[in-house]
C-alpha cells in the first residue's frame, strides 16, 4: 500500500483533491475500493454524521490492520496439509492391524489409477472451493462426482469377502471417522467467504476422499453392492453434510 493508497483510505466519502484523482485513474485497488464506497453509499439510506464518523473508522482500521488479503491458495494449501496428515495417521494406524493396509485384490493398475483419481478429487475440490471465481458450476462438480463415484464401483475386484451387513457398517464408521477433522477444517475455511451451495458440496466431497482413498486401499471387499453403500454412499453423504451444515454456519467475511 502507497502513501496515495492511504490517503485515498483517509478521504473516502469525500471529494479527492487532483493528485489523489490522478492516483485513483492509475490504481486498480483505489478504483475498486471507491467504487465499492459509492454502491454502498448508494445503496444505504443517509446516515448521521457521528454514525458515518464511527463507521467510517472502524473500516479505515480494519483496512490498516488487514491492508492486503490472503491469497486464496494458502488457504487451500492449509486444506491439503489436514488432508495429507489425516492420510498419513490413518494409514500407519491401518498398516499396524493385523492384515496390513493393502488389501484390495484389484488389479495393481486399478488400484494406482483409481488412487490417482481420489487424490485429483481431494485436491480440486479445495480449488473449486475456494478459488475466487464468480460463478462455481453444478455441472462440474456433479459431473466430478460421478465419475469418481462410477470409477470406484466399476473398478472393483468383485470379491466379496465378508457379511454384507457386518461390512457396510465397518467401512461406513472407518470413512466417517478418517474424514471428520477434514470435513471440520473445511467448514472452518468455508467460513471465510460468503456462504456458496456449490463450494459447500466440493469442500465436503474434497474432506470425504481422505476416508474413501484409504478404504479404497484398505477394504478387501470389492463388490458392487459394498462399494456403493459403504464407500461411495458415505463420500457423497459428507458433501450433502457439508452443505447443510455450512448453511447454518455464521459468516466470518461476505466476500465471495
Amino acid at each position: 500500500m502507497t502513501p496515495e493508497c492511504t490517503r485515498v483510505l483517509d478521504s473516502l466519502g469525500q471529494p479527492l483533491p487532483p493528485e489523489l484523482t490522478a492516483h485513483v485513474d492509475t490504481c486498480a485497488e483505489c478504483r475498486a475500493l471507491q467504487e465499492g464506497f459509492g454502491a454502498l453509499e448508494a445503496m444505504t439510506p443517509p446516515l448521521k454524521a457521528p454514525a458515518l464518523e464511527s463507521t467510517r473508522a472502524q473500516v479505515l482500521e480494519e483496512l490498516k490492520a488487514h491492508p492486503k488479503a490472503t491469497p486464496w491458495w494458502h488457504e487451500v494449501l492449509v486444506l491439503a496439509g489436514v488432508y495429507v496428515g489425516m492420510t498419513v495417521l490413518g494409514a500407519l494406524g491401518l498398516t499396524r492391524t493385523p492384515a496390513g493396509l493393502f488389501r484390495n485384490a484389484a488389479s495393481p493398475w486399478v488400484i494406482l489409477g483409481l488412487a490417482v483419481l481420489v487424490l485429483l478429487t481431494m485436491v480440486g475440490g479445495a480449488v473449486v472451493a475456494l478459488a475466487p471465481t464468480r460463478r462455481v458450476a453444478w455441472g462440474l462438480v456433479g459431473t466430478s462426482a460421478a465419475v469418481v463415484a462410477l470409477s470406484v464401483v466399476l473398478g472393483g475386484s468383485g470379491l466379496a469377502v465378508r457379511d454384507f451387513l457386518a461390512g457396510s457398517i465397518g467401512c461406513m464408521r472407518m470413512h466417517l471417522l478418517l474424514s471428520a477433522l477434514p470435513l471440520l477444517a473445511a467448514l472452518v475455511v468455508l467460513r471465510r467467504s460468503a456462504y456458496n451451495p456449490a463450494r459447500s458440496v466440493a469442500a465436503g466431497l474434497s474432506a470425504g476422499a481422505v476416508g474413501l482413498l484409504l478404504l479404497h486401499v484398505h477394504c478387501s471387499d470389492g463388490s458392487a453392492p459394498h462399494l456403493v453403500t459403504s464407500h461411495v454412499g458415505p463420500w457423497l453423504l459428507l458433501g450433502v453434510l457439508a452443505l447443510l451444515v455450512r448453511a447454518r454456519l455464521p459468516n466470518q467475511n461476505h466476500a465471495p
